[in-house]
């Protein structure tokens, strides 16, 4: 919030310790607001001051639900939209959001959603079931291309129509039994289809927005939703401004307390930085790794776990990128320990695989290792002694400090272990989504974030064209493997075939090369309220606000 001071100390935030997560040699403070806290300490600020301003790091590509793929479209829909569940704040368990209840079969393949009769769009008309219908049968239509569309494969026959194996609509599990009621057959039992409901992709669009406007529906003039806040402006490259939706149906005092949430496209976060530490800015949700010395000794700084996986993608379809022995060269020549205790610095965590580690039941694969010299005898044996003869290759990434630091440091390491060169090439947020997209790149940045509680939201993405794949890589027992894991019920053996999935990726066919495992890093002002810190990093709009300036 504007003009508040930045020398208030963190005394509302209650900090411990995450443990020793590098190796046993770095610990993670994890701050979050306790309840006690919450209830005995900070006044809410009068509404008129209710005005949050927050950096998200770049220009969404788009607010489409459908058509969106990136962490910074996820924090912009959570407000505009609302899924059938929506997370506690601080568990992440699912709670009732559009739908007010649900029953599900003994056999947990029939999901059946009663509708809030009270649930209304921006515009004052009723959400139904059959938004939920016609939403989850655009995004798995074969003309919307919905990159994101297998996450909704759990549908009993969703694949099938998705892939365009059948044309027939009908043959996909949802149905509007009536204008309240969703009933939902799945292919196999998922545990975590409740969670799946917080991801973008299982919100409801508005027909009636989208059958007048066609894609001009997502501008603030013309967008209607079901969530929490309405878009009243959107100005590119400048902000996006949200303010409550009047006709939502969460009427609680202490929700929806903000009355203004202006959400910035920064994306060199040493200004963004310079901008928090004149008051400009209210949070940021990423640090610049340049500052990073600097910006741990800010009072307002905060680590906590994360579930997510920072990783390169490597083409598949390029010379000499298609040899899985220079690709595992490449694997096996970056030395991750070196580059999260002298680069990062903030607590990363050295991949041992590709799945983060934080998902119950799941321990994950530990098979990378720096190994420099099989580097150099694997990129040899494809013809490519000490790198002599081997092509200048560039690397991609979208602007930011962090990612030209980081991959600074890998193509020094490449050059250094295999003699090899690689350049480095940055766009912008669009551009990068584009050109990779089309696999119009030799080697990009990437990143990916859990978007529920399982292995599979890391793994299924890398099958055989997937939307999210983004390789050009294929592998017929992964493809197999993929299915059996989606039909397994037994938690022993499905566990088993992800640790198989996971092996196959990252030391099999090695079109990815993990590096380390993200930390949320962030700096928030004290006055900022309803934030806990969870391993998804998500926090609904609904439940922040802003306390009085209670200067020392």
């Amino acid at each position: 919030m504007k003009g508040l001071s930045r020398v208030l100390q963190c005394n509302r935030v209650s900090a411990w310790l995450l443990g020793f997560v590098l190796y046993g040699t770095v610990a993670l403070g994890w701050g979050g607001y306790s309840a006690a806290a919450e209830a005995d300490g900070p006044k809410p600020l009068p509404p008129e001051q209710q005005v949050l301003h927050f950096n998200n790091g770049t220009e969404p590509e788009t607010i489409d639900p459908h058509k969106a793929t990136g962490v910074p479209e996820h924090k912009i829909l959570v407000g505009l939209l609302e899924g059938l569940t929506v997370p506690d704040p601080r568990t992440l368990e699912p709670l009732p959001g559009a739908a007010e209840s649900w029953v599900v079969s003994d056999d947990g393949l029939t999901y059946t959603f009663k509708l809030r009769a009270d649930g209304k769009w921006s515009d004052g008309t009723p959400v139904t079931a059959a938004d939920f219908e016609y939403a989850w049968m655009r995004c798995l239509s074969p003309e919307t291309a919905s990159q994101y569309s297998y996450m909704l494969w759990y549908l009993k026959g969703a694949k099938a129509y998705n892939t365009g194996q059948n044309a027939d609509p009908d043959s996909v599990g949802v149905e509007a039994l009536d204008e309240l009621t969703l009933r939902v057959q799945l292919e196999n039992p998922a545990a975590f289809f409740l969670s799946l409901q917080f991801h973008y992709t299982y919100f409801p669009v508005p027909r009636q927005a989208i059958r007048k406007h066609g894609d001009k529906w997502t501008r603030a003039e013309y967008f209607v939703g079901n969530g929490a806040y309405r878009l009243k402006e959107w100005r590119p490259r400048e902000h996006l401004t949200l303010v409550p939706n009047p006709h939502y149906w969460d009427r609680d005092p202490s929700h929806c307390r903000l009355q203004k949430i202006v959400i910035h496209p920064i994306d060199k976060q040493e200004t963004a930085y310079r901008k928090y530490l004149a008051g400009e800015l209210d949070w940021l949700s990423a640090v610049p790794a340049t500052l990073i010395d600097e910006v741990k000794r800010d009072p307002d700084f905060g680590v906590s776990a994360y579930l997510g996986s920072y990783y390169y993608r490597l083409n598949t379809t390029r010379e000499p990128l298609n040899d899985e022995r220079v690709r595992k060269a490449l694997l096996l020549a970056i030395d991750r320990r070196d580059v999260c205790v002298n680069v990062t610095k903030a607590g990363e965590i050295p991949s041992r695989g590709y799945v983060p580690p934080g998902i119950p039941g799941y321990e994950g694969v530990d098979v990378l290792r720096y190994d420099p010299d099989r580097a150099r005898a694997l990129l040899a044996e494809a013809g490519f002694p000490n790198g002599e003869g081997f092509p200048e290759l560039k690397l991609l990434f979208n602007t930011s400090e962090s990612h030209k630091k980081l991959a600074e440091v890998i193509v020094r390491m490449w050059r250094e272990s295999l003699g090899i060169k690689v350049v480095l090439e940055n766009t912008e947020w669009k551009v990068y989504l584009d050109r990779t997209d089309r696999l119009d790149f030799d080697i990009c940045r990437a990143g990916w974030i859990g978007d529920y509680l399982d292995p599979m939201t890391f793994l299924d993405m890398f099958v055989t064209d997937g939307g999210n794949n983004n390789t050009g890589w294929s592998n017929e027992e992964y493809d197999r493997l993929v299915d059996q894991v989606q039909a397994e019920s037994d938690p022993v053996k499905r566990g088993a075939m992800m640790l198989r999935l996971e092996t196959i990726l990252v030391s099999g066919g090695a079109p990815i090369v993990p590096v380390y495992y993200y930390v949320n890093k962030w700096l928030r002002a004290p006055y900022v309220q309803g934030v806990w810190p969870n391993i998804l990093d998500s926090h609904p709009w609904k439940y922040i606000w802003i306390s009085e300036d209670e200067e020392d």
